[in-house]
C-alpha cells in the first residue's frame, strides 16, 4: 500500500500519463520508469526494517540480542541462531547487562574524535605509577581519586607513546589483592640467616622453638636424608618436612586453618622459609610420598630415637584405629570405630606404643580388611630391622590377628598376650571351677587391684602347640576375661597387669585424635592419612622429651604441656648470627628457666648452624 500510494500520486499519474500517450516508445519508457520507482522504493523500506532484523555493527547487534532477550523474552538458542552467537555468548552478554557492564554508544567514526591533550605533569605522573608495574586502569582509578577524569584509552596511548610495553595479564592474585581487597601472603620460599640478620618481629606460636633443641638431638637432616624426602629450590625437603612438624606441635586443628600463621614470620623462620607453604602445597606435597618414603621415615626416625634412649623395647601394645576419611567411597572400607560406637568409612591404621615409656613407636595406614590379620607379622619384620636380636612381648586384643598367625609368631619365638574370644560355651563352663586364685596386680592407681584368677594349659584351632590360658574375673567387667598366652614362666600377677597396661596404648590413640587432630582428616585440605600419622608419632615424642625437662611434669599428656608452656607469643630477634627467642612473662616460666637448656644443643643445623637463645621473663 505504501509503494502504491508513492506511485500513484496524483502529480505522479500526470506525468506517466503525458508520456504514455506521446507515444508507442513512451509506453515502454514508462514501464521502466514505473520498475524503477518500484524496486527503489521497496529497498528504501525494507532497509529500515533490516537495519534492526540484521543490524550490521557489532554495538547494535548486541543491542539487539539483549532486546530480544529481555523484552520479547526469546530463549537463548533462539536469540543465539538469530543475531549469530554462540549459546554461552548470549548467557554472558545477558550476565553483562544485569551488572551495567554493557557499552551500547555508537563509537565515533574514525579521523572525527578528538583526542585529549595530556599536559607534561599529567604524563611524568603517568610513567612514574607504570614504573610501579601499575596497570593503565590502576592508574586511572589514581588520577580519578586526584580530581583528574581520563579514560583508560587515554592512558594506554600516552603509555605506548612512552615506549611502555603491555603488562602481562595478571589476576587480582598475582597484583596482591584478593577478590575481597584482602592482603595475601608472601610466596613461601628459603631463606638464609643472613638475610634475616638485624631483623625483629613477634612470632604468635613463639613456643614452637621449645622443641628446637630436641628436634637437632634427632639429627633431622640425617634423617630426611635417609627417607629420600623430596624437595626442591624454592622449599627444601627439611622445610617442607618442618612445616609439617610445626603445624602438629602447636595444636592446628585442620590444615585448612593454615592460613591462620600465613603472616608468622617466627613459624616460617622456624622452618627456615619466610612463611609457611600455602595448603594446597602442603596437600600436594604429602601425596607426593609413597609407602617406601613413609618406611624409611619412621624408620630413621625409630632408629635415632632408639639411640637416644627413648625406648625400653621389652613389651609393645598394639591395637587399630580407624581414622576418618571421606574420600573415594568405591576406595574406602567401613571399620569399627570403638569411640564412635559404630561403623564408619575411613583409613584402618595400627598404632604400636611402648609399654614402658607410653611412647609410639609404629604406625601403618590405609589397611584393607583383609590385610589386618598381616600386620603383626609385618612390624615384627620392621621391627626386627631396629632392634636386632631383642625379642618384645606383644600384647594386643582378641580381633588384632587370627590364631594362624600366632602360631607364627610363636616360632619366631615372640611372646604374646591377647584375648581369647568368647563365646556361649566358653562362659557356661565357668561356672564349674571350683578353685579361684587371689592375686595382686603391681601396678599402683588400679581400682581393681586384686582379682580373681584361673590358669590351664589349652589348644587352639590353627595354633600349633598349646598355650596359656588365664581366665580372670573381679577386675570392674560384667564378663570374665580369658587371656592366652604362650608365655609360660612369667608370674599371673605381671602376665595380667601386663594386658591391662595395654589400655595405655588406646589412651595414647585418643589423646592424638583430641589434640592431634587424626580426625580432623575430613578437612577440605586432604592430607595422605599415613604420612599424617607418622607426624603424629613424631610429635608425640617431642611433646614426651619436653615434658621430661619440666619439674612436674613429667607424667603430662600433650594438651597440658601445650597450655601451660607452648602456647603464646615470643619476641625474636636476629643479631649477629644468633636468633633470641624472649617469653613474655608467665606463671609456669620459673619451671622453663629451671630447664638445663645449655645441656641441650644449641645451634641448629637446618637453619645455617645459628645459635639460639630462649629468654624467659
Amino acid at each position: 500500500m505504501v509503494i502504491e500510494n508513492i506511485l500513484f500520486s496524483q502529480g505522479n499519474m500526470k506525468i506517466f500519463d503525458n508520456i504514455a500517450s506521446s507515444s508507442l516508445q513512451g509506453i515502454v519508457f514508462y514501464k521502466i520508469i514505473l520498475d524503477f520507482y518500484t524496486v527503489i522504493i521497496y529497498k528504501i523500506i525494507m532497509r529500515d526494517a533490516n537495519y534492526f532484523t540484521n543490524p550490521v555493527h557489532e554495538w547494535q547487534r548486541r543491542y539487539e540480542a539483549l532486546r530480544a532477550s529481555f523484552v520479547d523474552r526469546l530463549p537463548a538458542k533462539v536469540v543465539a541462531d538469530r543475531f549469530g552467537y554462540t549459546l554461552s555468548y548470549v548467557h554472558l552478554l545477558r550476565h553483562l547487562f544485569i551488572y551495567e557492564k554493557v557499552d551500547f554508544s555508537e563509537p565515533v567514526p574514525e579521523g572525527k574524535a578528538a583526542r585529549r591533550r595530556v599536559t607534561n605533569e599529567l604524563r611524568e605522573k603517568i610513567c612514574s605509577w607504570r614504573k610501579s608495574r601499575l596497570s593503565a586502569g590502576e592508574i586511572t582509578e589514581l588520577l580519578s581519586e586526584e580530581g583528574v577524569e581520563i579514560s583508560v584509552r587515554t592512558v594506554e596511548r600516552v603509555l605506548r607513546e612512552e615506549g611502555f610495553a603491555k603488562l602481562p595479564r595478571r589476576s587480582r592474585l598475582k597484583i596482591g589483592l584478593t577478590v575481597k581487597g584482602a592482603e595475601v601472603p608472601a610466596r613461601s620460599e628459603a631463606i638464609t640467616i643472613g638475610q634475616m640478620e638485624g631483623q625483629a618481629f613477634d612470632c604468635e606460636a613463639g613456643g614452637i622453638f621449645l622443641f628446637a633443641p630436641f628436634i637437632e638431638k634427632f639429627n633431622i637432616r640425617d634423617i630426611i636424608k635417609s627417607a629420600g624426602l623430596p624437595g626442591n629450590k624454592t622449599i627444601p625437603a627439611t622445610s617442607y618436612f618442618l612445616s609439617f612438624l610445626a603445624l602438629k606441635l602447636i595444636g592446628t586443628e585442620r590444615y585448612a586453618h593454615m592460613g591462620d600463621h600465613a603472616f608468622d614470620p617466627g613459624l616460617g623462620l622456624f622452618a627456615g622459609l619466610n612463611v609457611l607453604p600455602k595448603c594446597t602445597a602442603m596437600s600436594s606435597y604429602s601425596y607426593s610420598l609413597d609407602e617406601v618414603h613413609l618406611l624409611r621415615l619412621q624408620k630413621a626416625f625409630i632408629k635415632q630415637a632408639c639411640r637416644l634412649g627413648l625406648y625400653d623395647g621389652s613389651i609393645i601394645n598394639m591395637d587399630f584405629h580407624t581414622v576418618p576419611h571421606y574420600g573415594d567411597e568405591s576406595v574406602l572400607e567401613e571399620h569399627w570405630a570403638g569411640m564412635r560406637g559404630k561403623r564408619i568409612k575411613g583409613a584402618l591404621t595400627l598404632f604400636a606404643q611402648d609399654a614402658v615409656s607410653k611412647l609410639l613407636l609404629y604406625t601403618a595406614s590405609d589397611i584393607k580388611r583383609n590385610e589386618s590379620d598381616d600386620q603383626v607379622l609385618r612390624f615384627l619384620s620392621f621391627w626386627k630391622g631396629i632392634k636386632r636380636g631383642i625379642k618384645p612381648t606383644f600384647v594386643f586384643d582378641s580381633k588384632f590377628t587370627s590364631y594362624s598367625k600366632l602360631s607364627q609368631l610363636n616360632k619366631q619365638g615372640i611372646k604374646f598376650i591377647t584375648l581369647r574370644r568368647r563365646g556361649k560355651n566358653l562362659l557356661s563352663k565357668i561356672d564349674g571351677i571350683g578353685s579361684w586364685e587371689k592375686v595382686t596386680i603391681p601396678h599402683g592407681k588400679r581400682k581393681y587391684p586384686t582379682p580373681q584368677v584361673y590358669q590351664s594349659i589349652i589348644s587352639l584351632r590353627d595354633y600349633e602347640g598349646q598355650v596359656r590360658q588365664v581366665i580372670v574375673r573381679g577386675n570392674g567387667h560384667e564378663k570374665p576375661s580369658f587371656l592366652i598366652s604362650n608365655d609360660f614362666d612369667t608370674p599371673v600377677e605381671l602376665l595380667v597387669g601386663n594386658y591391662a597396661r595395654r589400655w595405655r596404648v588406646e589412651n595414647a590413640i585418643s589423646e592424638a585424635v583430641k589434640f592431634f587432630h587424626l580426625n580432623a582428616l575430613s578437612s577440605p585440605i586432604l592430607i595422605k592419612v599415613h604420612f599424617d600419622v607418622v607426624m603424629t608419632m613424631m610429635a608425640d615424642t617431642l611433646y614426651s622429651m619436653l615434658a621430661q625437662k619440666l619439674r612436674g611434669f613429667e607424667q603430662c599428656d600433650a594438651p597440658k604441656i601445650y597450655r601451660h608452656f607452648v602456647q603464646g607469643k615470643a619476641n625474636l630477634s636476629v643479631n649477629e648470627g644468633e636468633v633470641i627467642i624472649t617469653y613474655p612473662r608467665r606463671a609456669h616460666n620459673p619451671i622453663l628457666r629451671a630447664v638445663p637448656w645449655q645441656r641441650l644443643p644449641q645451634s641448629l643445623s637446618w637453619l645455617d648452624g645459628i645459635k639460639i637463645t630462649l629468654k624467659f621473663g
